[in-house]
């Protein structure tokens, strides 16, 4: 019988109150034991018990998280869980619901990482700031890693088939093991002091944390951040990380990817060497023709200049003021005829006899004037010529020709100044007043 204050409660309901007081009193648990009854449904779940030599609980890692694993978890394999406890009521079996699952031994490794992350973080070992940039094409790069694994054939494949020019050496060092990270550290820096290498590639494949924990050695760390050479990380996975990725210059996802980023590639290279090379003949074309317009022009101002050019250009001017003077002056003397004329039907209709013998002689005072006028402005002229024509007299190379000189020419015509613009042997021209002379250099004595 039970008591009238008892609280009667159906299987449901008892179970929705053990999982709340189970949730909230295990809200974060972590479980350390080895994995039995694994089952892996297409649903993707992972479904398992987690056991010691006395007891089990079941567990239930979903996906995406089961997703996400960096091992592949098998029976018996000892584990290390977190999660929350909670009760699955329709059959009222309480399991552990994990967020997190990885192989026992890596949680102490991985606080321990995490604690010298921080260390040198805070030393500043791996600011951005201090990271030296990558050349962008190398000479010869240095990879350090196993001389056995796959991983150095895919970076020399890489590299030979990206940039067939780059050189490469192997620097073989164990990649995991007691006394990795010291053989690592010594290599690097021998090769670092060597001087030889542009780039220094660490480079590893995929593996647990014990596995990579030679990478995450403080001495080897404080190695890669030293070095004068630039340093390249490229250990594990993509989802991988290490010290000696924070420390190094460059960190890769992958070897392979190392190489990619390493090296240009020789096809875009030679793509753009041919734009480049199109570009540059266009410049040179475009600036000849530019120098040979400026030669054109030069030649055409410079023929213009010429003494000849000048007195050929002042007669035709002095030409056509003549012409110019002497329709002016028929222009006058016809308007004087027709005044004349007009003035003389006046008198005749008139008939004053006196007046008409006046204009007469006015008449034939006036007829020769006009013609007396433009003889002296054709004199005034004709002076004025004269007078340009003996100033350019004066400055022509000529009239230094005709005292006596002589001016020598190179066959192109082109004036030899100097004892440089002449060279022995060469057959040079003399003008003279009167014609040219064929001279050859002997000698060249430059005054003292």
């Amino acid at each position: 019988m039970h008591d009238r204050d008892d609280r009667i409660l159906s299987p449901s309901q008892l179970n929705t109150l053990a999982r709340d007081l189970l949730e909230g009193s295990f809200p974060n648990v972590l479980v350390e034991g080895e994995i039995g009854n694994l089952s892996r449904p297409a649903s993707g779940h992972l479904y398992f018990t987690l056991k010691d030599a006395r007891a089990q609980v079941r567990c239930a890692l979903f996906r995406p998280k089961s997703q996400w694993l960096k091992f592949a978890p098998r029976e018996g394999l000892r584990v290390l869980g977190r999660g929350r406890l909670t009760l699955y009521e329709a059959r009222g079996d309480y399991q552990l619901v994990l967020d997190t699952l990885e192989e026992a031994g890596e949680g102490a490794l991985r606080q321990a990482l995490e604690a010298l992350k921080a260390k040198l973080a805070a030393e500043g070992l791996f600011d951005p700031a201090r990271k030296r940039p990558m050349p962008a094409f190398p000479r010869r790069i240095a990879v350090l890693t196993s001389p056995s694994g796959a991983v150095i054939r895919d970076i020399v494949s890489v590299l030979r088939r990206r940039f067939p020019l780059v050189g490469v050496d192997l620097l073989p060092v164990p990649v995991q093991g007691d006394g990795a990270a010291a053989q690592i550290r010594a290599m690097l820096q021998a090769a670092d002091a060597s001087g030889r290498y542009d780039v220094l590639l660490l480079a590893r494949g995929g593996g647990s944390l014990e596995d990579l924990w030679a990478f995450n050695d403080e001495a080897l760390a404080r190695a890669v951040a030293g070095c004068a050479t630039p340093v390249v990380s490229a250990i594990g996975h993509e989802t991988d990380f290490s010290l000696s990725d924070f420390a190094a210059d460059l960190r890769a996802p992958t070897p392979s990817a190392a190489a990619e980023l390493l090296v240009p590639d020789a096809h875009h290279l030679a793509m753009r060497l041919a734009t480049l090379q199109r570009q540059l003949a266009g410049l040179q074309a475009n600036t000849l023709r530019q120098r040979m317009q400026r030669v054109d022009r030069a030649f055409l101002r410079l023929q213009a200049q010429r003494p000849q050019a000048r007195l050929a250009a002042l007669a035709d001017r002095a030409g056509q003021a003549r012409q110019r003077l002497a329709q002016a002056m028929q222009r006058r003397l016809e308007r004087e005829r027709a005044a004349l004329r007009h003035a003389d039907a006046t008198l005749q209709a008139q008939h004053p006899r006196r007046a008409l013998q006046r204009l007469r002689e006015r008449l034939q005072d006036l007829a020769p004037r006009p013609q007396a006028l433009i003889a002296q402005r054709l004199q005034r002229e004709a002076l004025h010529l004269r007078g340009l024509a003996r100033s350019l007299h004066a400055i022509s190379p000529l009239a230094t020709v005709a005292r006596g000189y002589s001016i020598l020419q190179q066959p192109d015509g082109r004036v030899v100044r100097c004892i440089a613009d002449a060279a022995h042997g060469d057959v040079l021209q003399a003008r003279l007043q009167d014609g040219r002379l064929d001279v050859q250099v002997v000698t060249a004595t430059p005054d003292p």
